[in-house]
């Protein structure tokens, strides 16, 4: 993983974090043990969803950037349908609040996709290298190791 990728990844995932910590003692002191729960497997849903697709984008645009999109778009719907899934499959559980779980999945979507797009803002990589600025830094590179 590249390290602007790694700042983006770690400046999305702490807010998280910190957002989940909060759901967990909310939830916890709305509904016992069964809030606890909610909140916890929304924390750790989110939060696992979010840290995969961005570890499995940064891999495709480490290896074969002209991927970059059909990946991401793959990775978008995989992550869709196994959501999806893990959904239907806890649709008629009790072991959790499942009113905690929806607000604290949703506190938390919301917290990582705003954290992530300032960390991005902050990390300036450019998306866009014009070609004459890349051969500029190539030959700047070669000149600094002689």
């Amino acid at each position: 993983m590249q390290e602007h990728d790694a700042r983006t990844l770690r400046g999305a995932a702490l807010p998280t974090s910190v957002v989940g910590v909060v759901a967990l003692i909310v939830g916890f002191a709305l509904s016992g043990t069964q809030g606890l729960l909610g909140a916890l497997f929304g924390v750790l849903l989110v939060i696992g969803a979010f840290a995969v697709s961005a570890f499995v984008i940064s891999w495709a645009g480490g290896r074969r950037p002209e991927l970059l999109l059909p990946v991401a778009f793959l990775v978008y719907t995989t992550k869709f349908v196994i959501l999806l899934a893990i959904l239907l499959l806890f649709r008629d559980t009790t072991a959790l609040d499942k009113d905690v779980f929806g607000w604290t999945a949703l506190a938390c979507v919301l917290v990582w996709l705003a954290a992530q797009a300032v960390a991005v803002k902050r990390s300036r990589q450019p998306t866009i290298v014009p070609a004459e600025e890349r051969d500029e830094d190539a030959v700047e590179d070669s000149e600094a190791h002689r």
